[in-house]
């Protein structure tokens, strides 16, 4: 997995790419949960990520849960069909913001 974060304004987008999966989870996480933490509103641009299996759809959740807790909000944006496929299997697809 590697990523790119861009900023505008209140927005972080984090652009993932490659494989989400339990190696990297803990790297996704230590990307994401600080932008959110710092009040950020957080796209997540997942139309480069090839496969996202159950630990990357815990950090969706986690990530999303957080964001409720601190008022704010991820939106998990253009994503790719394989990870699509993944939300919609879990029921996601009603829980997260999809763009």
């Amino acid at each position: 997995m590697t990523y790119k974060v861009t900023e505008e304004g209140n927005i972080s987008t984090v652009f993932l790419n490659g494989e989400i999966d339990m190696d990297v989870v803990e790297q996704a996480k230590e990307v994401i949960l600080p932008l959110i933490d710092a009040g950020k509103e957080v796209h997540l641009n997942l139309k480069d990520v090839s496969y996202m299996d159950s630990s990357g759809i815990s950090v969706l959740i986690e990530s999303h849960q957080k964001a409720l807790e601190l008022n704010s909000k991820v939106v998990v944006k253009e994503v790719s069909k394989s990870v699509l496929k993944v939300i919609m299997m879990a029921k996601l697809e009603q829980i997260l913001n999809l763009e």
